[in-house]
């Protein structure tokens, strides 16, 4: 039987819903053979993640998904195989940026709250391990208030970026959070490259990236048709970038992706977390 993996998953420490030893005894349940730890913007849940897989037959790979911006667009790149020593450089990078994100949450919950949707901003942060509140946060309590019916209808509506009430945070360059990546030994894999861009602006990025460091991008992915993918092949291969994959697991929050599996077309071989462990070898 064919080794398996997932290299994009999310935890409680940001949008997901099982803690991180949990994510690692689900892997171990559905016999998976490694799994990526990469929540959004920070490495507050790696320590217990790494410490869950000790004795297991599950490769812990400790990874974080930036939010940057690449040209006005927001792009998401994955570190991995983080090194625990670097930890705090991660943090110390992202430390402004969380603090204005904090404050563009408050004013979300804020401006919320004037046009009738009432939230508790406090009760809310308190409810997350780390105190790191993203919109699927908000969402969650629009949701148990009733005013909306599920957590994809509020970012459909209320949290969209054109609903009214949310204004975007500044993020890191993405070139230059590669580049960071790279400069702490770790592999830079851009994140499902056609959610974020147009297929036809993929290529430009692609070229710059490759320049900065980049390593690898996702060609297999949960909301992926048989095109994407083979046009996400032929894309990595053509720019000489790692093949990569994950589900993008959330737990609850985003119910219809299962780990490992996606929507039930996903079948990342252990390969690619093999090949991409090598990059540090290089």
């Amino acid at each position: 039987m064919e080794k398996l993996c997932d290299l994009h998953t999310h935890s409680v420490f940001s949008d997901g819903t099982y803690t991180p030893a949990q994510l690692i005894e689900e892997a171990q349940e559905i016999g998976l053979s490694g799994v990526a730890l990469c929540d959004h913007n920070t490495v507050a849940g790696l320590p217990e993640f790494m410490a869950a897989a000790e004795n297991t037959n599950v490769e812990a790979v400790p990874g974080i998904e930036f939010s940057t911006d690449y040209e006005g667009t927001e792009l998401h790149m994955l570190g991995l195989f983080l090194k625990p020593q670097y930890f705090a450089s991660v943090t110390e990078l992202l430390e402004p940026y969380l603090q204005m994100k904090e404050e563009s949450n408050r004013n979300l919950v804020e401006a919320l709250g004037k046009a009738g949707y009432h939230l508790d901003f406090e009760r809310i942060k308190a409810s997350t391990p780390n105190g790191q509140l993203n919109r699927a946060h908000i969402a969650a309590a629009l949701m148990e208030k009733g005013y909306t019916t599920s957590v994809k209808e509020a970012f459909k509506t209320l949290l969209s970026k054109t609903g009214g009430f949310y204004r975007e945070p500044p993020k890191p360059d993405v070139f230059e959070v590669i580049s960071f990546i790279r400069s702490i030994g770790s592999v830079a894999v851009l994140a499902h490259p056609y959610l974020s861009l147009p297929k036809e602006q993929v290529p430009g990025f692609l070229r710059q990236a490759k320049k900065r460091g980049l390593n690898g991008m996702e060609i297999l992915y949960s909301t992926y048709d048989e095109e994407t993918t083979e046009l996400a092949a032929m894309t990595a291969k053509k720019y000489d970038l790692l093949p990569s994959g994950g589900s993008d697991f959330h737990g609850a929050n985003k119910p219809d992706i299962r780990l490992g599996r996606g929507k039930g077309n996903l079948a990342i071989p252990f390969s690619c977390l093999e090949r991409l462990r090598d990059v540090q070898k290089m």
